[in-house]
């Protein structure tokens, strides 16, 4: 029995499948899992040589090719040796985390990257640490040899040294090993690339050292759903194992939801995962993972079972947000000019439609009939969310973000994260002093040729408008990983990302003339022949406190002349505002205008006199 194995089906007799094998690829960010799927699908000739011409095939979402991150897990199956192995890659940023602590009732062993220089980071701890809980056999790939700094033997004294920490059971920490360099498609048991030839070692140990899946295809049939998409034409797909029994086409089951509520359904597509697609199916046994259409309003953890002796499984637990922000219908000036969905319906309708595919999100009524509270697991989580609205044609607003907190009994708490920080020796001191004033608790701190490796405990609240800073504090040579920690108790008030913003007094145009006077008060959002409006964020003051200005103003014409008219006005370029530092800068009484075509930071209240008077009144009663 693997720890897999459900407590109350011990009088299921459990028959192991030789001819199919479930993985997961598990690692921290950026470590290569994507890179090394597509070496396993080229190598398992998945594709005709055109198909296999691209990199990250796995990344299909355009998002994730431009950021270079995986952002959704994925399924992909190939035949290797006449046995089907079923891959899952899974997200390596700590936001979308909670994509792989579901992953892990879909599989029975992982293969966990660690990069040959870098070694275990903080989402490894993660990952490893629901693969050891859920008792899964391990091979480590230690990964990207070919650098000319790469350390494998080191990595692999750490990786083990993290093993033993995170309690893995003795067999757990015999771990296989197999050396990589996943961008070059190549493996070797050796850390020497004029061995390696192609990734076919991986493949290889797979189906020596992970079991095959367990299931009693005579029992009744159990199915816990692990993942939600949604199809256009099939609406909600389920995606899940089957741990006992057979599911068929057009078979009559029973849904059993999270409070135990039992539903009669009919599964009207039933589908595995082939190569990168799907294929129809008449029928698949315990063990196999499979996706299924026709279940209304399934949820991530429920399950599907026999609709006469099904028991239901465990449920599964879905993460809590840890952040949220609101989102509402645009309200500025320029409304309605730049996209195409603007109204409050259609951003409920957006919203609605993105909970059925990301359990993690939630989305409640905020004030007003155009506003709506979203929370999720991170700045970079609810930044996606509105990337993917924006490129789709809607307008919006959007809040600064917030940490969401607590009450445990009589105590206030707020969610905490541990902070790896690699930057340069000579910028250390300026990120220990920032990390403080945010209520960082520096846990360790080591020198290593010339560079500083920090370990902060800090609260997210302390983190959030940091990353930009941090940048360019370390001159874009720093890089900074994080991890949630959980819920403690809350440390204060923390108030180290003030501001003062340049706001425009007037509607019109940007001139030339006027935004190089302005350049010298601080850092401007906007260049010359640009629209603007009243209450409409033009720059970053120098001082902390606002300052209304005149963006539009005009050089006056007269018939004088004298010397040193004409003479050629020097205007530094602005600063380019991405999404993620838009989000970071504004405060807590701005808002950010999101539309297809722009990005505008504004005041929540554009009128200068009623801001005025509420910021007497806030004055007053603190």
């Amino acid at each position: 029995m693997t720890g897999r194995t459900r407590p109350f089906l011990e009088f299921i007799m459990s028959v192991m499948r030789d001819d199919i094998r479930n993985i997961a690829i598990i690692a921290h960010v950026d470590h290569g899992k994507t890179t090394l799927v597509d070496a396993l699908l080229k190598q398992s000739h998945a594709f005709r040589d055109a198909d296999a011409m691209g990199t990250t095939i796995m990344d299909s979402n355009e998002l994730e090719r431009e950021r270079g991150i995986t952002i959704f897990a994925k399924n992909a199956s190939i035949q290797w040796k006449e046995k089907k192995i079923n891959i899952v890659d899974t997200p390596g940023h700590a936001d979308f985390g909670g994509e792989v602590e579901r992953i892990m009732s879909l599989v029975d062993g992982c293969l966990l990257l660690v990069d040959a220089k870098e070694g275990p980071m903080p989402q490894t701890k993660f990952v490893l640490k629901k693969a050891i809980e859920a008792g899964h056999k391990l091979i480590v790939i230690i990964n990207k040899v070919d650098k000319k700094d790469a350390r494998p033997d080191w990595v692999l004294n750490k990786t083990f040294d993290l093993f033993i920490d995170l309690g893995a059971t003795e067999e757990q920490a015999n771990f296989p090993v197999v050396y990589a360099s996943a961008v070059n498609g190549v493996a070797g048991m050796e850390p020497d690339m004029e061995k390696m030839t192609d990734i076919s070692p991986i493949l290889d140990a797979v189906l020596e050292h992970i079991p095959g899946p367990e299931g009693d295809a005579s029992a009744p049939l159990q199915i816990s759903v692990a993942n939600i998409f949604y199809d256009n034409y099939k609406g909600r797909i389920a995606i899940g194992r089957v741990e006992n029994g057979v599911v068929r086409q057009g078979q009559t089951i029973k849904h059993i939801d999270r409070d135990g509520v039992e539903k009669s359904g009919k599964i009207i597509a039933l589908q595995v995962f082939d190569t990168l697609g799907r294929k129809d199916i008449s029928e698949a046994e315990a063990g196999e993972i499979v996706a299924i259409a026709g279940i209304e309003n399934v949820q991530i953890g429920e399950s599907i079972v026999d609709p006469i002796n099904g028991i239901a499984l465990p449920v599964m637990s879905i993460e809590e947000p840890t952040v949220k922000m609101t989102f509402g219908t645009n309200t500025s000036p320029f409304a309605g000019n730049e996209g195409t969905f603007s109204t409050a319906r259609h951003v409920k309708e957006r919203l609605e439609r993105e909970l059925l595919n990301d359990v993690a999100l939630r989305v409640e009524k905020g004030e007003g009939d155009s506003r709506f509270v979203v929370s999720g697991r991170g700045e970079l989580h609810l930044a996606i969310l509105i990337e993917k609205m924006r490129r789709e044609g809607y307008e919006l607003e959007v809040s600064r973000p917030q940490v969401i907190f607590k009450q445990v009994g009589s105590e206030l708490t707020e969610p905490f994260e541990a902070v790896s920080i690699e930057c340069p020796e000579g910028n250390a001191g300026v990120v220990i002093e920032k990390m403080g004033k945010r209520r960082g608790e520096m846990k360790d701190m080591r020198i290593e040729n010339g560079t500083a490796y920090l370990e902060f405990e800090i609260p997210t609240r302390g983190l959030i408008g940091y990353r930009t800073e941090f940048m360019t504090d370390t001159k874009g040579l720093g890089i900074l990983n994080t991890l949630l920690l959980g819920y403690r108790p809350s440390v204060g008030e923390i108030s180290a990302n003030e501001h003062g913003s340049m706001i425009s007094m007037e509607n019109g145009t940007t001139m030339g003339y006027a935004l190089t006077n302005l350049q010298e008060r601080g850092a401007l959002f906007v260049g010359p022949a640009v629209e603007v409006y009243a209450g409409m964020v033009v720059g970053q003051y120098s001082r902390v406190e606002d300052i209304e200005v005149n963006p539009c103003k005009e050089k006056k014409l007269s018939n004088m002349r004298s010397k040193g008219d004409g003479s050629s006005v020097s205007l530094e370029p602005p600063r380019d505002m991405t999404l993620e530092m838009a989000l970071e800068y504004i405060g807590d009484d701005e808002l950010l205008e999101v539309t297809p075509k722009s990005l505008r930071v504004r005041k929540a209240i554009l009128d200068s006199n009623i801001r005025r008077r509420e910021n007497a009144k806030h004055i007053i009663s603190a």
